[in-house]
């Protein structure tokens, strides 16, 4: 154990724990649609890349970058309330499969309107920070890692905020923990569903300029929901801080076990092995760490 070379192994741990960070914002997106209406959207990797696409092709015709993204807030916005009020709520109290499904072809809708807008090539995406490593105590970091996980946990803190402190917050936490007593102190349902759709479009916007900067804006990048799936399975799927330490461990665990036991099973077991974790942690806790378990009375 004398030859363990403990700074290149914290090094990897902070490369994958930043990569979490970029994990949690993605599975944000699908907890603030869970937590409140009950639906897994699966929509919300093509709303991150319909995001990433519109923005990158302002700027590119010209537009300047605060402009662009303004726009692109608000686009995402109108998305996001188009979907709820047009495709989910007449689809209100159906079984989940059915509003599952309902996302899986939105998702399709949503890539197929991108590509007819914006076309299909792909596009580089500047943010104007370097991917140089930064030395700290002998541990190098990448500075784009250190960049989008001081956004990310600042979108993160910003919305604990808004729902924890706000009126529409207060709202949207009483709605989820029971829709009908919410109802019944007359809380306004599809006004609280739009604001927190509206939420999940910006999440989509930051996620999407994040994760485009890195692997470039291309259509592939709708995926990345994949990515999340293991992280809510582990933190529990209707848990903001879940997502948080969920992506946080699924990113420390997929780097370790790269470097340091791939190569006993051919190496590119990173692609993997998160959704081995997830299938392993399903088998003992279904809720995930944070969330909360479903109790059926009978």
């Amino acid at each position: 154990m004398s030859d363990f070379d403990w700074l290149f192994f914290i090094e990897v741990l902070v490369g994958g724990l930043l990569s979490g960070v970029m994990y949690s914002l993605v599975a944000i997106g699908f907890v603030l649609i869970y937590k409140t209406s009950g639906v897994l959207n699966f929509a919300q990797g093509a709303m991150l890349l319909f995001a990433a696409l519109t923005f990158v092709s302002l700027t590119e015709r010209g537009v300047p970058f605060a402009l662009a993204f303004a726009i692109t807030f608000a686009i995402m916005v109108v998305i996001g309330i188009a979907i709820e009020r047009t495709v989910l709520r007449p689809l209100t109290n159906k079984p989940p499969i059915t509003l599952f499904m309902a996302t899986l072809g939105l998702s399709y809708v949503i890539e197929g309107a991108a590509q007819l807008i914006w076309g299909t090539q792909v596009h580089g995406l500047d943010l104007g920070i370097e991917d140089l490593p930064f030395d700290v105590g002998g541990v190098f970091i990448s500075q784009f890692d250190i960049f989008a996980a001081v956004v990310a946990a600042g979108m993160v803190a910003a919305l604990s905020a808004f729902f924890r402190y706000t009126r529409i917050g207060l709202g949207f936490r009483a709605v989820a923990d029971d829709q009908f007593a919410a109802l019944a102190i007359g809380l306004r349902l599809p006004w609280i569903w739009a604001t927190v759709w509206a939420a999940a479009g910006l999440v989509a916007l930051v996620a999407g300029l994040l994760w485009g900067a890195r692997v470039g804006v291309q259509f592939s990048l709708s995926l990345i929901v994949l990515k999340a799936l293991p992280v809510l399975v582990l933190g529990g799927f209707d848990s903001i801080l879940g997502a948080i330490v969920g992506g946080l461990l699924i990113g420390a665990t997929e780097k370790l076990a790269e470097v340091y036991i791939g190569e006993y099973f051919g190496g590119g077991i990173e692609g993997w092995f998160a959704y081995v974790v997830a299938l392993a942690f399903l088998l003992v806790r279904p809720s995930g760490l944070f969330g909360q378990k479903l109790v059926e009375r009978v």
